[in-house]
């Protein structure tokens, strides 16, 4: 469904991504690692639209992309979670998962059943404002407000960032039934190996804005991507 190929990037007179390969395909989680500073932020924004590449090619459903808006990357079907969350603090709840409306008809403009069924806290806070939220409740939040624009790809960086374990799991839960569903493509950016490692289909390891390791899990092994990634991180 989305796919990048020799994807690089620049910020001024920085090399931030080298050739980089990326498919996500639907019904399975591709998984991008590595330690901070390695360019995996920078590729989420590349392909969310927020930074235009300085070469390579993109396509959505077989469709060459050229330098492209993240406005018209969202209205296309590609949802964004950004790492930090980006909620507005000042909007309540609904007010937050209602921004999502901007990318969708105007007949569609409703909040689905299933987003207070995966998220329920959600409901009974719905009129609270989303700064008084905690940091597990917003990042629920964040993830609600990207499935209101019914997103084909879905892009998240970092869900489990500063979230206590119970909520981890819940997200957990929901990156695996919207996987499960098959018709939604899922790029995830994560630090906590065995999450990444209970959820990924495939997985891609950077270092220095380049992969180093790339494949599908069944050709990987567990304990040497996790003292690869290990390793780096000590470093």
């Amino acid at each position: 469904m989305l796919e990048a190929t020799n994807l690089t990037l620049h910020y001024g007179g920085s090399q931030i991504l080298h050739g980089i390969d990326i498919t996500a395909r639907p019904g399975a989680v591709t998984c991008v690692m590595g330690s901070n500073g390695v360019g995996k932020t920078s590729l989420m924004n590349l392909l969310a639209g927020r930074h235009p590449r300085s070469g390579g090619n993109l396509s959505l459903d077989g469709k060459p992309l050229g330098r492209i808006s993240a406005q018209a990357m969202a209205r296309m079907g590609v949802g964004y979670v950004p790492q930090g969350r980006a909620i507005f603090p000042m909007l309540t709840v609904r007010e937050n998962l209602e921004t999502g409306f901007a990318c969708l008809p105007r007949a569609e403009r409703a909040i689905p059943d299933e987003i207070f069924d995966s998220f329920p806290v959600l409901a009974e806070m719905a009129h609270r404002r989303g700064g008084d939220l905690s940091g597990g409740q917003q990042q629920q939040l964040a993830i609600a407000r990207a499935l209101i624009t019914r997103p084909r790809v879905l892009l998240l960086d970092e869900p489990t960032e500063g979230i206590q374990p119970n909520i981890i799991a819940q997200i957990g839960r929901v990156i695996a039934a919207l996987r499960d569903r098959g018709d939604m493509a899922i790029v995830l950016v994560e630090q906590f190996f065995d999450f990444a490692w209970d959820l990924g289909d495939t997985f891609l390891v950077m270092e220095r804005g380049r992969a180093v390791v790339q494949g599908p899990k069944e050709r990987l092994s567990r304990d040497d991507l996790h003292g690869l990634l290990a390793g780096h991180q000590a470093a």
